[in-house]
């Protein structure tokens, strides 16, 4: 007989989304919506910590730089066997964000490079017009 020893993460399909003002207040209460979700899912710890930081990051860079004034951005979550995708989505898909070489006179512009260390993938989806959907997705196993 062949035993094998595999480590399995029991994940509900669940998908929560949410619409929030596009200001720092809103970001905030991505990140708090976001640990609730996971800890409600179950999620295992290290994928909720490193997914905190990347809501957190998405949800400021809406806030700060995908803000236009009386639209506000959207926060997806979605658990599928074996994957956590977050999605926040704003309304100024024009701007599409990369990331830059952080500069050391500066305290900003290491957010995408944080995301890209944490997710095992990410991009950006542009559209429908004007949003665009910057995406992250890490594996729970």
């Amino acid at each position: 007989m062949n035993q094998q020893n595999t480590t399995q993460v029991n994940t509900p399909t669940g998908h929560f989304s949410v619409l929030l003002s596009p200001t720092p207040r809103g970001a905030r209460l991505a990140r708090l919506l976001a640990v609730a979700w996971m800890r409600n899912h179950e999620l295992p710890y290290g994928v909720t910590e490193a997914a905190t930081h990347v809501v957190a990051e998405l949800a400021a860079n809406a806030a700060t730089h995908g803000r236009v004034a009386g639209r506000s951005f959207r926060l997806g979550l979605l658990a599928r066997p074996g994957v956590l995708r977050i999605e926040v989505t704003d309304t100024r898909g024009t701007e599409l964000p990369r990331p830059q070489q952080p500069r050391l006179e500066r305290d900003s512009g290491r957010g995408l490079l944080l995301v890209e260390a944490l997710a095992d993938r990410w991009g950006v989806e542009p559209g429908p017009v004007p949003r665009k959907t910057v995406w992250a997705e890490l594996d729970l196993v």
